[in-house]
């Protein structure tokens, strides 16, 4: 007489409700990636701030960051000096920097004329494209991001 093998009943059931109560619990976290959305949202704002400023330095020229609850635009100016950006500020690859992202929200954006960030050729933020310094900008908070707010120095340009 052979011995059948295989699971019992006891088994399959406890198997089937195990892997219900997964699918029930586990799984809407894992397909939400609003935190994944959110943390590379972030991570492409402090990005842009960044290169906003290096560009500013090495072109010697006004740099126009203006930022929305869900876009970051970069324009440079034609001239130096200058107190306004009249062209886009091309990415490394060559096309115009936006970025752009309608799920994810930025909030507490601290800038206080028209959401643009003026970084003068010394790589400081200024209030306007004329120089009027600003010392400190505060933070920027990102939805669906649970670390850190983005920190802005405006009297070195820092974005931390």
């Amino acid at each position: 007489m052979s011995k059948q093998v295989g699971f019992t009943l006891v088994e399959m059931i406890t198997v089937m409700i195990v892997l219900g109560i997964l699918s029930a619990v586990a799984l809407p976290r894992i397909m939400d990636n609003r935190a994944f959305i959110g943390a590379a949202f972030h991570a492409d704002v402090v990005s842009a701030l960044r290169y906003a400023q290096k560009s500013a330095i090495s072109h010697r020229r006004l740099v126009c960051a203006t930022l929305t609850a869900t876009t970051v635009t970069l324009s440079i100016a034609v001239l130096n000096p200058a107190s306004t950006c009249a062209t886009a500020l091309p990415s490394p690859d060559g096309a115009p920097y936006q970025s752009k992202d309608g799920s994810i929200q930025a909030s507490a954006i601290p800038v206080p004329i028209g959401g643009i960030l003026y970084f003068q050729p010394s790589g400081t933020i200024t209030f306007d494209g004329a120089g009027v310094n600003l010392y400190s900008l505060g933070k920027i908070t990102i939805t669906g991001r649970a670390t850190t707010p983005i920190k802005i120095e405006g009297a070195t340009g820092y974005v931390e």
